[in-house]
């Protein structure tokens, strides 16, 4: 008898509410997501956007394995396993590992990481390294001024001797950006620039540049890779690279290495013998 098509109707009211994983695994919320908003799987097929949209609204630490899924949504596993795949190349979702901070051990956890926000490759390259705030970034309130240009006219509010004007500030902010690129903090950035200043200060803005310049922190040293993504379809492991809408070349049908044609017996001799003479060792007999 063929399969009946699974029902769209809502779940009931009483239906028993989405489990959560095991403490430290389960949906993980990828950062610096848009705000939810009506049109965010619009560009999906319908079962896919269906499945997204349910995802997205699920707290973080929620069991979202197929085998869940399927008890929770209308869908059978095999209809779930391709439809995530799907969001998977759609760029809403990557698996795959992440080292556990703060442990001092080589402990590495599975993770299903949910974009609401369609993400490219280069993305989830940065986001494997490392390079991507935790945490959303709010709307800047003055698109004109950068986060360095508002902390140098904010200067004289913590050191009125260094009270800049707006033409100053406009000058000044691409050497104190300079610091935020090489990962230092507000708080530092302003130590480094009123420590131990002067009784007078005739040329302020002389004075920060000369700062700004000769306290710049090295380049920071890179970072390790704290996560490492694994092939939607075969759980192979590899760099994000290598696994471009989260599936490995031989997953999306590339052909693999091939193999070395092997060597002829007397090719194996001939090799062996040039090994042993570099080596000065006798052949055993």
């Amino acid at each position: 008898m063929a399969d009946a098509k699974p029902s769209t109707a809502p779940r009931p009211a009483h239906a028993d509410p989405h489990p959560m994983a095991n403490p430290g695994y389960g949906k993980r919320s990828a950062p610096d997501q848009r705000p939810r908003a009506a049109g965010d799987f619009t560009h999906l097929p319908p079962r896919e956007a269906a499945i997204a949209s349910y995802l997205d609204r699920l707290p973080d630490g929620t069991d979202i394995s197929v085998k869940t899924l399927a008890k929770h949504l209308p869908y059978g596993q095999c209809a779930l396993r391709t439809a995530l795949n799907r969001l998977q190349v759609a760029g809403h979702l990557r698996r795959g590992r992440e080292h556990v901070r703060g442990t001092g051990s080589s402990h590495w956890i599975t993770r299903t990481w949910f974009s609401r926000t369609a993400r490219d490759d280069t993305w989830w390259a940065a986001f494997t390294r490392g390079d991507v705030p935790d945490a959303q970034r709010e709307p800047p309130q003055h698109p004109t001024r950068s986060r360095a240009f508002i902390l140098l006219a904010a200067l004289g509010r913590t050191a009125p001797p260094l009270s800049l004007s707006e033409a100053d500030c406009a000058a000044l902010a691409p050497d104190a950006a300079r610091w935020f690129e090489r990962g230092a903090t507000e708080a530092e950035l302003l130590h480094a620039l009123t420590a131990g200043l002067p009784p007078v200060i005739h040329r302020p803005a002389a004075l920060v540049r000369s700062r700004l310049t000769s306290k710049l922190p090295p380049e920071p040293t890179p970072r390790a890779a704290l996560r490492v993504l694994e092939c939607g379809t075969c759980g192979a492991p590899g760099r994000a690279e290598a696994l471009p809408g989260g599936t490995c070349g031989p997953c999306r049908g590339e052909p693999g290495p091939g193999r070395g044609v092997p060597l002829r017996p007397d090719a194996v001799r001939a090799h062996a013998t040039a090994v042993r003479a570099a080596t000065a060792c006798p052949p055993r007999h």
